[in-house]
Parts: C-alpha cells; structure tokens; sequence
C-alpha cells in the first residue's frame, strides 16, 4: 500500500493574502490540486492532507480528494505528521510532502518508493551551486543520510556540502508511526521536527537514504507572489513540451498558455499569445491562431480559429471561426 501526508497547515504570511498558500492557483489550478493529481499518477491509495490555517477553505474545495486532519495548534512539521493517526499501524511506504510544491511530478515519487525496498526512509535533496541557508544532508560515503543539520547549526565544513534537504520525505510507514512518539521539543522553538528521525532511524540501525532531485525547479516551494509566477511559467512550459512531444506544433511556447486539463490532438497549430483552459478539446490538424481564448470548449478537426474567444462552445469538424468572433454559452457551430 502506498500512503502520503500532504503539509498544508500553514497560513503562507509572505503571500499577503488571505486565502490558504495552498489555494493559490498555478496553472489555473490550486497548487494543491495538482500535488494531490500527481500521488494519484504514483498509485497513492491514501492521502491525508494536514489542515491548518482557513482548514475550511481547503476542506471544500479538495472534498472527496482525499481525507484531512487538524494541526491545531502548529508546533512543527514532526507534530503536523502525528496528526495523520488515520495512517498509524499500517504496512505500507508513505511520502511526507509538502503542499506548496505543485510542480513535483509523479516520477519522482515513483523514485522515492522505489528506494524505500533498501532503505526506512528517503530524503529528497536538491544540488545547488549556492546552497545558501538550507539545511545539509551529511551523507556517507555509501550515499546514506547520518543526519540533516540545519545551516545555523553547520560546522564551517558542513557548510561546504551542496547537497540540501528540500523537506520531502519517505517512510516505511510502520517504521514513521513507531518512532513519531520519540520526537522531542526540546530546541528553541519547541517544535517537533520531523528532520529529528534521521538520527533516531540511524541509531536503531535503519538505513536512511538519499536520493537527489532532477530538476530543481521542480522541487522548489512556493512562499510569495513572485515564487507563485515562477512556478506558473515552469509548469507552463512543462505542460507545453510534452503537447510537443506528442505532435502539438506550438510556434512559441514561451507564449501559449495552455492549462493541464486540455486535450490537443496532434498536427494542432498553436500560435503565440493563445490562451486555452479547462477541459478544452481540440481536434487533429486544427489551426489556432493569435489572440484567441478558448474555455471549456470542443474544437473539431481541421477548423480554423482566429482572434475568437470560445467558451463552452462546441465547434464543428472544418469550421472557420473568426477574426473577432465571440461565441458562448453551450452554443454548437
């Protein structure tokens, strides 16, 4: 059985908004959403999302997406997993992820199940030139974790390691649950940290392993509005490479905005500054021209649209719409 606890509890204060972190939109969709799509690509069949700040907010609109538990008060990222009882005693891998990185793909938890069968827990690291303040994972020479220390408590060596801990983890799921009660607050914050079970791990024998992230981007949190439109712009050129990869021929993907509900056949044409979302349909060797919208429609095969907004609309086989056409409403063309 596969597992995941999604950290979603925290207010994001540097996003100066009311609403959750977790519910800002990326791609048109709140980050969360699109964490909780890709566990289920990796075949995740239990998901508990830890609850926080504006709970309800997220409880509504992730219903029926998975389960939830409060963390009320907050008092770490070792106590926000504690919160997951529903999980306690089951045979099983869990990851512990967090909810404010949408772009992580399902490839990667993938990788970090797998290295759960020599290992009790994996670490996802991050390679960085500059690694700044991030914690370090202190490794051996067989790849295996002895400890994460965080930057202000690094020794003048340790802050030469490159190698950062980017907060996701994974778990013999046994293995988290019997140890979680041996967490301790006993630090200047008095917090439980989840960080603590490396070494706790390490001292009953268990392996802790470390596998190293991909794609930096991929992994990076999102914590203010200008994090928030980098994420946007990285996963709408992911979405628009692998369109091409399957025969989309998108003349500028820097320039085209399409959302990961779409579903484009191939030989399509897409010019820049097109803007295509929901579950929009397009047909194969379609032509969408420049300055066109289209919003939860079904474009046929051979049309040519341009300059046009068409939202909810189904459009025709060999239909050419436009310039400067505007059709809506459930209308079919």
């Amino acid at each position: 059985m596969k597992y995941a606890i999604v950290m979603a509890a925290g207010k994001g204060t540097r996003m100066q908004s009311s609403l959750p972190k977790v519910m800002h939109k990326v791609c048109e969709k709140p980050m969360i959403a699109h964490l909780l799509d890709n566990l289920k690509r990796s075949d995740v069949e239990e998901i508990v999302t830890i609850v926080g700040y504006g709970h309800e907010v997220i409880e509504k609109a992730m219903a029926g997406q998975c389960t939830f538990a409060l963390q009320q008060p907050q008092l770490g990222t070792g106590h926000a997993v504690m919160q997951a009882k529903s999980l306690s005693g089951k045979k099983g891998k869990t990851l512990v992820v967090n909810g404010d990185c949408p772009c992580m793909k399902n490839a990667t938890f993938d990788k970090m199940f797998a290295a759960l069968d020599d290992a009790k827990m994996v670490v996802l690291g991050a390679e960085l030139d500059d690694p700044k303040a991030y914690g370090r994972l202190v490794m051996n020479d067989d790849g295996m974790i002895e400890k994460i220390v965080e930057f202000k408590d690094c020794t003048e060596e340790q802050k030469k390691i490159n190698v950062i801990n980017t907060g996701i983890y994974a778990f013999d799921n046994e293995i988290l649950f019997e140890n979680l009660p041996k967490l301790t607050n006993d630090n200047q914050q008095h917090e439980y940290y989840i960080t603590d079970l490396v070494e706790i791990l390490c001292k009953q024998g268990y392996p802790v392993k470390a596998i190293i992230a991909d794609d930096n981007q991929e992994v990076q949190g999102i914590n203010d509005k200008v994090e928030l439109a980098q994420a946007n712009k990285y996963m709408q050129l992911s979405i628009n490479e692998q369109l091409m990869k399957q025969g989309v021929n998108i003349v500028d993907p820097q320039n085209a905005y399409i959302g990961p509900d779409v579903n484009i056949a191939e030989n399509v044409a897409i010019y820049p500054n097109v803007f295509i979302s929901g579950h929009t349909t397009i047909g194969a060797d379609t032509t969408i021209m420049p300055n066109t919208f289209i919003d939860n429609a079904q474009i046929g095969k051979n049309c040519w649209v341009d300059a046009s907004r068409i939202v909810e609309t189904q459009i025709a086989d060999g239909s050419v719409i436009g310039p400067f056409q505007t059709l809506g409403g459930g209308e079919k063309r």
